[in-house]
């Protein structure tokens, strides 16, 4: 008789030793894949694209825009951090006429040129009844005509009609580039003056009330948006400065600091808002010291291994900062890693990222 042939079963240890085999297979066959990331930090520059009709590179570039890349981004990054593909829709605001507000200041911001803007400004005082008596496309200011001799502006600055001895009110609009590139900021200040000035007045820093600077912006904005399809462009607001009020400061092609031409306060609000986006964990703060304390951690930093199924979320904590400094009139931020962080330096790369998401 021949007997069925039947193997012994197998231990749980059998199976748990074959199961750690396997894995010890897999992390081994892993080494054996080329690590190609170097290849793409330290490839070199390609040359220009050259088309048949180099006469079509306008409108080709036009149609297919390739946005440029600064050399100094690539400073510090190593094959862990692979820069991440430029956003085309940087340039774009969310809304092309936003008012925004920090402390006692408003702004109108808007995606276009000083150029592009100074004309809808002037032409905007003149159909409200303000009128234009005096302008500086260089300084970027326009002041108006006495608001009281208008019904229409006088409603718009809440001049209330029959006040005896009412104050002399004239309107005052300022045009600059904006902090993020190819934008334009725009502020409408209300002041109360002595008689009639025949000179442009210097632009008064802070405003006696908010809320009618913002309704004169919303009314700014609406009065754009309607005329929208009939832009001009103004050869005189050339003189505008288009200084961009963000730069980055870099020695040896390496980023050192981020300079900002705005006042503390502004510039604060402003880090604070690329911090944000940059989606930059902030876990701390002082603003009296003018600093952030952030976890900017590497991906391989963060992951928990090949158990990241049962792991929770890695808490943040304090590994990098981000410093703000007055240096004379402008606002220079640095950034470092924390005294007790002895993970990879990745302050570098932290101050390209914000400077990408400040301009």
């Amino acid at each position: 008789m021949v007997l069925p042939f039947r193997t012994a079963p197998r231990s749980r240890g059998a199976f748990a030793g074959l199961a750690i085999g396997c894995a010890l297979v897999a992390v081994s066959g892993c080494s054996a894949v080329d690590d190609r990331s170097l290849e793409y930090v330290n490839a070199p520059a390609g040359e220009p694209l050259k088309t048949i009709d180099e006469r079509q590179r306008d409108r080709i570039g036009n149609a297919y825009p390739i946005r440029e890349i600064d050399s100094a981004d690539s400073g510090g990054m190593y094959a862990g951090d692979l820069p991440r593909p430029p956003d085309m829709t940087a340039d774009i605001l969310e809304q092309n006429y936003l008012i925004e507000e920090l402390d006692d200041q408003a702004w109108l911001l808007i995606n276009e040129v000083p150029g592009q803007v100074w004309p809808g400004v002037t032409a905007y005082l003149n159909e409200r009844g303000f009128g234009v008596a005096q302008d500086s496309p260089q300084l970027g200011l326009v002041q108006s005509e006495l608001v009281n001799f208008s019904r229409r502006a006088r409603s718009l600055v809440g001049l209330e009609d029959g006040l005896a001895n009412e104050p002399r009110i004239l309107v005052q609009a300022r045009v600059a580039p904006g902090v993020r590139r190819k934008t334009t900021e725009v502020q409408l200040r209300p002041r109360v003056v002595e008689g009639n000035p025949d000179e442009l007045m210097s632009w008064q820093p802070r405003t006696d009330d908010k809320t009618v600077e913002k309704n004169l912006l919303q009314d700014l904005a609406t009065f754009l948006q309607a005329r929208a399809d009939t832009k001009s462009y103004s050869r005189a607001a050339l003189g505008i400065s288009n200084e961009p009020r963000v730069k980055l400061v870099s020695e040896d092609d390496i980023p050192r600091a981020i300079r900002m031409d705005l006042a503390f306060d502004r510039a604060w609000g402003e880090v604070q808002r690329a911090l944000r986006e940059a989606e930059v964990a902030v876990v701390d703060l002082d603003r009296s010291q003018g600093r952030f304390y952030v976890d900017y951690r590497s991906s391989e930093e963060l992951d928990p291994g090949m158990f990241s199924w049962f792991a929770d979320e890695p808490e943040p904590k304090y590994t990098f900062y981000v410093n703000l400094e007055q240096q004379g009139q402008a606002i220079q931020v640095t950034t470092g890693r924390a005294p007790d962080h002895d993970g990879a330096n990745r302050a570098t790369l932290l101050l390209t990222e914000l400077f990408d998401h400040l301009y």
